[in-house]
C-alpha cells in the first residue's frame, strides 16, 4: 500500500465555538488521524498520562529543545510553555497518520512558517452573543475571568483571516460535514499524492 506525504491540520477557534467536540468526532470516525502530543512545562494533572496526554518535561529540558531548534510551534500560555515537536511530524509520516493541531493563531502560523502545506481551519461560533451563551453555559467562569475569555476569544476572531478554511458551527452535524469534506479533500490534494502516481506510472 503506497503512502501519502501526512496531512497537517490545524483546528483553532475562540472557546466556546465547539472546537473540541467537532475534532473528537473526526478522531472517532477517522482511524488514521489522531491529535499532535505537545510537550509542556506545566505538572500533570489528575487522570493525565506522559506521552498520551502530553510530554512532561521540565524547563530546563524545554529550553534546551528550543535551542536545538526541535519545535515546530511553541508558546507561553499561563505561565507554562507548550509546544509541538518535530518529531511528532516524524512519527506521523512514518506511521502513515495525519496529524490534528489544536492551537492558537500564533502556533498555526508557526506551523504554516515550518510546513507550508499545512491546512488551517478555523471554526467560528454563529455569533457573539451566542459565544457569549455558551461561555456561560460552561458554569465554570467567574463574571471575571468570563469577561477574560471573551476578550481572548475577540483576540482570536480578529486573525481568522490568516486561515486556509472557515466554519460557521451554527449546527454541529453541518460544521462536522464541512470539517470531514476538508479533511478528505486535502488528502486527495495533487502535491500530497503526485508521487504515488509517479510510483505507478514507472
Amino acid at each position: 500500500m503506497f503512502k501519502r506525504r501526512p496531512l497537517l491540520l490545524i483546528v483553532s477557534s475562540p472557546s466556546g465555538a465547539g472546537k473540541t467536540t467537532l475534532c473528537k468526532r473526526m478522531l472517532a470516525e477517522f482511524t488514521d488521524i489522531r491529535f499532535s502530543i505537545s510537550h509542556t512545562t506545566r505538572p500533570p494533572r489528575e487522570g493525565e498520562e506522559d506521552g498520551k496526554d502530553y510530554v512532561f518535561v521540565n524547563t530546563e529540558t524545554f529550553e534546551k529543545m528550543i535551542e536545538d531548534d526541535q519545535f515546530i510551534e511553541w508558546a507561553h500560555v499561563h505561565g507554562n510553555r507548550y509546544g509541538t515537536s518535530r518529531g511528532e511530524v516524524r512519527a506521523a509520516a512514518s506511521g502513515g497518520v495525519d496529524l490534528i493541531f489544536d492551537v492558537d493563531y500564533q502556533g498555526a502560523a508557526q506551523i504554516k512558517k515550518n510546513y507550508p502545506d499545512a491546512v488551517s481551519l478555523f471554526i467560528l461560533p454563529p455569533s457573539i452573543e451566542e459565544l457569549k451563551l455558551r461561555l456561560r453555559a460552561r458554569g465554570t467562569e467567574t463574571p471575571e475571568s468570563l469577561e477574560k475569555r471573551f476578550r481572548a476569544a475577540l483576540g482570536e476572531i480578529a486573525h481568522l483571516g490568516e486561515f486556509d478554511y472557515l466554519i460557521v458551527n451554527d449546527n454541529v452535524d453541518r460544521a462536522y460535514d464541512q470539517m470531514r469534506a476538508i479533511l478528505i479533500a486535502e488528502r486527495t490534494r495533487n502535491n500530497r499524492c503526485s508521487h504515488l502516481a509517479e510510483r505507478l506510472l514507472h
